[in-house]
């Protein structure tokens, strides 16, 4: 690990602290933590995990309406109030 120095501001001291102390943790852990989650939330998802999760979703969800195929450009112009 490489030791680096930050300043934050007093909220955000408090706030560590008070999580830190909630989860048992050093508040140098929840901010790796921090860093880890912003990294890979910046990253995007890669087309192969999109497509995945398009796959997984595809047919879990009901309309209860029979003709979504074939009419799924009024129904969206009825939800959007157009």
């Amino acid at each position: 690990m490489i030791r680096t120095q930050v300043q934050l501001k007093d909220e955000q001291v408090r706030a560590l602290k008070e999580l830190a102390a909630a989860r048992g943790a050093s508040m140098a852990e929840l901010i790796r933590q921090s860093v880890d989650a912003f990294v890979l939330a910046s990253r995007g998802v890669d087309e192969e995990e999109r497509r995945r999760r398009a796959i997984a979703a595809a047919g879990r969800f009901r309309s209860g309406r029979s003709d979504v195929s074939s009419e799924h450009d009024r129904h969206l112009a009825e939800a959007f109030g157009q």
